[in-house]
């Protein structure tokens, strides 16, 4: 059985497999702080429709409270050791809301249910809650195995243990830009996702988390860095991981793969 993709914008992501719905990195907003959204409408509320989410990391752009707070009761939160000493927010969202949630760290395996499970791997990344927060929790990534292995990075750089951690995949959702000009150290550009998907060798991937939100008054400022990671992956893909399959959706729109 095929794993059908949806892609919402930046990091969200909605992997449905075996008839489970799991929902990465959930970041409904029009605005966040300096950053807008410039491409792509809000999410409707079927978006925020899971029966897992999987945080990957402590930015208020992966974790997001106002979002969060969107979740049906019941729906179960899995993020970094840590997460809620480090965001006491977390905690208070969870209360009220009736998520339930569970902290991890790599190598750990989550039973989801109908033959779903969630492993959770290393990422490289700073995870702290920022612009002061202690580092209390690592960045994750995450791989859903079902039907199909798709494996989402979250916000990682390349490293060298990489594909041995993660393993065999069938799908990989990488990331490819970011919110800004310029990326900081522990990020995928183009060249690096592109790599990366070499070493993993998947049977496809989508690139995620570029192309949507953007700092305020700086439209002008390296403006290919918001609109042609996507491309540019693809096209790098090509020269370096030929036999695997890219796809690239639009905002809000679905996929099927492998």
């Amino acid at each position: 059985m095929p794993v059908e993709i949806t892609w919402w914008g930046h990091a969200t992501c909605t992997v449905e497999d075996s008839g489970v719905r799991l929902l990465t990195d959930p970041l409904f907003a029009r605005r966040l702080a300096h950053l807008r959204r410039r491409r792509g409408a809000p999410p409707p509320p079927e978006a925020a429709e899971a029966d897992v989410v999987l945080v990957s990391h402590l930015h208020a752009d992966h974790l997001h409270l106002p979002s969060l707070a969107r979740l049906a009761s019941g729906t179960r939160l899995l993020v970094p050791r840590g997460a809620r000493r480090a965001v006491p927010g977390l905690a208070r969202v969870a209360a009220v809301c009736g998520l339930p949630v569970t902290e991890v760290v790599p190598g750990e395996e989550v039973g989801v249910r109908a033959g779903v499970r969630v492993r959770v791997v290393s990422a490289r990344h700073d995870g702290r809650r920022l612009p002061f927060g202690p580092r209390l929790a690592p960045a994750l990534g995450y791989v859903v195995q079902g039907s199909a292995r798709t494996y989402f990075a979250g916000d990682t750089g390349l490293f060298e243990a990489m594909a041995e951690e993660v393993g065999p995949v069938d799908v990989a959702l990488l990331p490819v830009g970011g919110w800004g000009p310029y990326l900081g150290p522990g990020h995928l550009d183009p060249a690096g996702a592109a790599r990366a998907l070499a070493e993993l060798a998947p049977a496809a991937a989508v690139p995620v988390h570029y192309g949507t939100y953007w700092p305020i008054g700086l439209d002008a400022v390296r403006p290919h860095e918001f609109h042609s990671p996507g491309e540019e992956f693809v096209r790098l893909a090509r020269q370096l991981a030929p036999k695997v399959t890219v796809r690239v959706p639009g905002h809000g729109e679905r996929v099927r793969l492998p």
